[in-house]
């Protein structure tokens, strides 16, 4: 009777270690808060894998640039010391340059044309430019709209904005499109950000309104401008290779997954956009909501005649025009 109790024992014990070790754990990182709509992105995603993978699969979350900011996570993904990462497409055109088109302002009427687009056949072809780069791009999700926040005045007109020194992701088009706006640009990672603006190395950044609450930013911001001035996409990447070994089931697991993450995503989205202004307000900000964006487009004029021989007017009003 003890030896058949020891078996079941060895057995059980065995039959848990091989369950132990058939748990596959990756990493996924982002450079905002937990409480946040890319939190809401990565924790959903986390929770989507386990469960559709039956445990096989665990993601560990990092938060607030716990591994590094937006680029050094892409980095990683693609030299493959990290699997995953989830990230605005602030850095992204450095590695995927087809993906710069999306960053050129004022290109998307509102968030409902914006999903669409990457949603539809525009989006999912961008996506898979990532392949050749050492990337599975899983999903589209989104940070928002961006707004210029700033400490020194209230902005109105593109003219306030001249003289401005403002810290830029790290992206060759909208550093293109402030300095049009005569911005001194300073590209920085941002969890570098919120100590800039405190010490005022730079006098203000911009961000859709989910980073500025999440981040903080009315504590070290007096001034916040509703521009709108560019959509701005995030994006699922994993390691190509990582993704490539898995079966075809536990891929399309991770692609089903992302997808959850980004409807959690885009929900947290349009519930700090409508709930942003009023606490912001409420911090002491000196919110400008009243915007005439046609001066703004009209100041960007020759920057824009520079996008459509870049990207060509075709391919912009491809995306401008999609219903």
């Amino acid at each position: 009777m003890k030896l058949n109790r020891l078996a079941v024992g060895l057995v059980l014990g065995f039959g848990m270690a091989c369950a132990a070790l058939a748990q596959t754990t990756m990493k996924i990182s982002i450079s905002t808060a937990q409480n946040s709509h890319q939190g809401v992105a990565i924790d959903t995603f986390a929770k989507e894998i386990e469960k559709r993978t039956n445990g096989r699969y665990k993601v560990q979350t990092f938060y607030n640039g716990a591994l590094g900011g937006e680029r050094e996570s892409i980095e990683a993904v693609q030299l493959g010391t990290q699997e995953l990462a989830f990230s605005s497409t602030g850095p992204v055109p450095n590695f995927v340059p087809e993906t710069k088109i999306l960053d050129v302002p004022f290109l998307f009427r509102d968030k409902a044309h914006a999903r669409a687009v990457l949603d539809g056949p525009i989006g999912q072809d961008l996506l898979k430019k990532f392949d050749a780069k050492g990337f599975k791009a899983l999903a589209w999700a989104e940070n928002g709209f961006r707004h210029m926040t700033n400490s020194k005045r209230d902005v109105k007109t593109p003219e306030d904005l001249k003289g401005l020194k403002m810290r830029t992701m790290e992206n060759p088009v909208h550093i293109a499109a402030y300095k049009g706006f005569g911005i001194i640009t300073t590209p920085m990672a941002f969890p570098e950000v919120f100590t800039a603006l405190q010490q005022g190395t730079v006098d203000g950044q911009e961000n859709p309104l989910p980073v500025i609450i999440s981040a903080k930013f009315d504590q070290v911001q007096k001034h916040l401008t509703l521009t709108g001035h560019v959509y701005s996409p995030c994006v699922f990447v994993m390691n190509k290779a990582v993704f490539d070994k898995l079966s075809p089931a536990d891929q399309q697991a991770f692609i089903e997954a992302a997808k959850e993450g980004t409807k959690a995503n885009r929900a947290r989205v349009d519930e700090d956009d409508a709930k942003g202004v009023a606490d912001l307000r409420a911090k002491g900000m000196t919110v400008i909501d009243d915007v005439d964006k046609s001066k703004f487009v009209a100041a960007l004029a020759p920057v824009n005649a520079q996008f459509e021989k870049e990207f060509g007017k075709a391919n912009l009003d491809r995306i401008r025009n999609y219903k």
